[in-house]
């Protein structure tokens, strides 16, 4: 129903494979726009042993949501693993690494949506608690409680009726249950003080696993929404970390590295121009001769022999 009929992105080229498996929204077939609701006992009878036998890490680029009614559930969240009990909800957000753990007793219901299924006004209140780094365990006071599961109860049943009223309504009917339910969430104690607290770690955090993806994959991804939709943000949060960092935006980190790797092989001497722009993914020679020209002041074979055994500097 759900996560098996998510395939990963293939963007990733060569050293994809070392990567965790990006996971986009891909709901089954007929179900309207970037929502799609069920509960997390279907969920795990739909499956007999994937993902949780072996563990599968994974991202993905929508948000998953699951009310816990019933049991306990346990789930890798950034590579902690949290326990999830009666009356509290679990909330993975779009890039975090996540893990299965083997199905419990848990029950209740699970709400995937996609971050733009969320209208612009109601997205900007909700930012506290949609940031990639507000806490994943959420604990909503007990005068909301009953609240909240009524309400998850009633997007399940609107979810479910697909066909029953023209389908712009049931998505609009969707939609607005589902702002109801996240917009009382965000009440929920230390929730959004947490994660403005955190504001400044996570872009710290953003930015060094940007590096990680960064040198992984530098030779084929050259753009910053490359690495934003692998990283599950948007480019400007990207921006915003790496500019927090080192007061240089995406592209022109990803040029330096890009030159750094070409200045190595160049100096090498085994390289030539046209292998190197092979190998750091330029189109043709001429352009990489542009970059590399404009970067430095010397064409890629100037600097080659300037890097070469006996070669002396000019005065």
């Amino acid at each position: 129903m759900m996560v098996d009929k998510r395939h990963p992105s293939s963007g990733g080229g060569r050293a994809a494979a070392a990567e965790i498996p990006l996971f986009g929204f891909q709901p089954p077939v007929g179900t309207p726009y970037g929502l799609e609701v069920g509960t997390v006992e279907d969920f795990f009878a739909q499956h007999d042993d994937w993902p949780w036998n072996p563990p599968r890490p994974g991202r993905a680029t929508f948000h998953y949501l699951i009310a816990v009614t019933e049991g306990e559930l346990r789930h890798d969240v950034d590579h902690l693993t949290r326990t999830i009990g009666p009356g509290q909800w679990l909330w993975v957000r779009p890039g975090h690494a996540q893990c299965w753990h083997p199905p419990g007793a848990a029950r209740g219901p699970f709400i995937l949506f996609e971050p733009d299924v969320l209208r612009p006004d109601i997205a900007r209140l909700l930012a506290p608690i949609t940031a990639h780094d507000a806490p994943a365990v959420l604990t909503p006071h007990p005068d909301d409680a009953t609240w909240l599961h009524q309400t998850a109860l009633q997007l399940l049943d609107e979810h479910r009726a697909l066909g029953r009223r023209p389908l712009d309504v049931h998505h609009a009917l969707r939609r607005s249950l589902l702002e109801s339910l996240l917009l009382r969430l965000a009440g929920t104690p230390g929730a959004a003080t947490s994660a403005r607290a955190t504001a400044d770690a996570g872009r710290r955090d953003r930015y060094r696993r940007f590096l990680d993806a960064l040198e992984l994959h530098f030779r084929e991804l050259h753009q910053a929404a490359d690495y934003a939709r692998l990283l599950g943000c948007s480019v400007r949060t990207l921006s915003r970390a790496t500019r927090d960092a080192t007061g240089k935006g995406v592209r022109e980190l990803i040029d330096e590295r890009r030159l750094l790797e070409a200045r190595r092989l160049l100096g090498d001497g085994r390289w030539d121009a046209r292998a190197v722009a092979a190998q750091l993914g330029f189109s043709d020679p001429a352009n990489f001769g542009r970059f590399f020209r404009d970067r430095t002041g010397l064409t890629p074979a100037a600097f080659a022999a300037s890097e070469a055994p006996g070669a002396t500097s000019s005065p």
